[in-house]
């Protein structure tokens, strides 16, 4: 009896070593079909050979590094050209510096008629002032403007459809004051200056008028 029970215990040992050693030959070989580990961590929606796919998480470029923020003068410019779909920075840019140009020049003119369209009442009222001193004192000047070295926008922004816009010109010119007998008094009249000035141009987006006034002004003399 003994003798017939061990032989069940070594026949089912055998049956049981017989399985695990075929589940293990199954388990344990690679048959050719398995994913690479690479393949295993392939970006969504792309593989490792094809990136034409990739989803990219938000804040992340499609390489994954962090994406450059963007900053308040960008952000404003952007609204700015939401409510008015007819702004453009460039085209901005380039009527500012002729805007520049006008304004210095009719200001060293004494020409009020030039500057009034271009300028709003406080900026308009501190320019006739001071052109009203300087005809008060029999004195005149004369400017050349030589050209502009730079000019970009420095800040910007957009409240209850205002938009203002600060730029800084880098620009060169000739200036001199000379009195009633045409004496120089003030400035070489052969020297060329170096000045950078710091204008804020002002518009109401919900106007018809494309027009932009100059509504502050800081930096360097003319």
């Amino acid at each position: 009896m003994a003798n017939s029970q061990l032989l069940v215990i070594v026949a089912v040992a055998m049956v049981a070593g017989i399985i695990l050693f075929r589940l293990y030959t199954v388990l344990g070989r690679r048959t050719g079909n398995e994913r690479e580990p690479r393949q295993r961590f392939s970006r969504i929606g792309g593989t490792q050979e094809d990136g034409n796919n990739v989803v990219a998480l938000p804040g992340l470029r499609s390489d994954g590094l962090p994406a450059k923020p963007i900053d308040e003068t960008q952000q404003a410019l952007l609204d700015i050209k939401l409510a008015d779909r007819h702004f453009d920075t460039d085209h901005f840019v380039v009527g500012a510096k002729k805007a520049h140009e006008l304004i210095v020049t009719a200001y060293a003119k004494g020409d009020r008629e030039a500057l009034r369209p271009l300028l709003n009442d406080e900026v308009f009222a501190a320019f006739d002032g001071a052109i009203r001193d300087r005809e008060n004192r029999k004195e005149a000047v004369r400017f050349t403007l030589v050209g502009y070295k730079d000019a970009k926008i420095t800040h910007a922004s957009l409240k209850n459809r205002i938009a203002e816009i600060t730029l800084t010109f880098a620009v060169q010119f000739i200036s001199s004051t000379v009195n009633a007998d045409g004496a120089v008094i003030e400035g070489d009249p052969a020297a060329v200056r170096d000045v950078t000035d710091i204008w804020t141009f002002s518009r109401d987006t919900r106007s018809s008028d494309p027009n932009w006034a100059l509504v502050a002004t800081s930096g360097g003399e003319f």
